[in-house]
């Protein structure tokens, strides 16, 4: 651990990456993030893009729990209303991908904010209903508004193109959804950095006490169940343009609870721990599925196990986090990073 002060700047104090190693381990990632597309297949970049879109997504549920305290169980209803408000405003209004990128996020954003009203009165398990219904109401309302939404039907989106060029493949399309990553990463961290990110701390802390600290509780709870909607509709107009087609069976509960487990398993309240938990569990699955098709000749039951091995496995997982390591793959990830800033003294 470090001790004392070593910065004599308040520019190197208030910077990002302060220090030469962090520097150099973001350097290193954001060269594997430009490098790998060269290098990787189609099926790696498509996980890929599932990973870069579920990290958005997992940012912003980890404002709005990790940071702010406010549980959710509406994540899946709002990644929908970013994605029918991107797919319908292309293919039915003709408005241009690009601008849906900043339209369906604010939309989405005000449709959290009012979801969010009820968290000035409620809390806890009472809190995660509320939300609960609004994944229910939102659903309810994709599905029979037919004349917009389309109803049980898919709505198919036109394919975005720049300069003429389509770009609803894999390899074209990684590189907005990871530039988008890094925009959302960084306006994320400074956010957290100003009034804002401090008085959604000290809510997540102990509400009462920051009531009396003079923070407006319903101002700053709206905030950031708008904010935290803003990112997860900006994952939802992601998924319609690079899957050129919205299904509301892309957004059901089950939607809800697979990112509610990713910033879980990655890390309450940390930004690297959304990457993590959206890595994971995007990866298991590939892994699991991967796993059932090499052993399906020798093992030919296993090809049927897999979708119950996977469910088991979530919760499985989910349960040994929370027991072992509540603060997930981040906690482990800053261990690592002790052990070897410590040592041969790390004990």
């Amino acid at each position: 651990m470090d001790s004392g002060v070593f910065f004599t700047t308040y520019q190197a104090d208030m910077a990002l990456r302060r220090k030469p190693l962090e520097k150099l381990r973001l350097g290193l990632f954001i060269a594997f993030v430009l490098v790998f597309p060269f290098v990787a297949g189609n099926y790696p970049i498509f996980l890929m893009n599932q990973i870069g879109i579920a990290t958005i997504g997992a940012l912003g549920l980890n404002l709005l729990v990790g940071y702010t305290g406010q549980i959710s169980l509406g994540q899946g209803a709002f990644l929908a209303v970013g994605a029918y408000t991107a797919g319908i405003l292309t293919a039915k209004l003709g408005v241009p991908w690009y601008l849906t990128l900043i339209i369906a996020p604010l939309f989405t954003a005000m449709v959290g904010a009012v979801f969010g009203i009820p968290s000035l009165r409620l809390k806890g398990l009472y809190l995660a209903i509320a939300t609960l219904a609004a994944q229910e109401i939102i659903i309810w309302v994709v599905t029979h508004w037919d004349s917009v939404t389309g109803g049980v039907h898919a709505l198919v989106v036109p394919p975005p193109t720049l300069f003429g060029m389509p770009l609803n493949r894999d390899v074209r399309f990684y590189w907005i959804i990871w530039g988008l990553v890094g925009f959302t990463a960084l306006t994320m961290a400074n956010l957290l950095r100003t009034h804002y990110g401090r008085a959604f701390v000290a809510i997540r802390d102990h509400d009462i006490a920051a009531e009396i600290m003079g923070i407006n509780l319903f101002k700053y709870k709206l905030l950031a169940f708008a904010i935290s909607s803003f990112y997860v509709g900006l994952a939802g107009a992601l998924i319609a343009h690079w899957r050129s087609i919205v299904t509301w069976e892309r957004f059901t509960i089950e939607v809800s609870v697979l990112y509610l487990a990713m910033i879980i398993i990655g890390g309450l309240g940390s930004i690297s721990g959304s990457l993590f938990g959206a890595a994971f569990m995007t990866l298991l699955p590939a892994v699991l599925n991967n796993l059932g098709m090499a052993f399906k000749d020798s093992i030919p039951l296993l090809e049927e196990w897999i979708p119950y091995i996977q469910q088991a496995l979530f919760g499985l997982i989910i349960i040994l986090f929370l027991i072992l390591e509540p603060r997930g793959l981040h906690k482990l990830w800053q261990d690592i990073k002790n052990y070897f800033k410590l040592w041969p003294f790390s004990y």
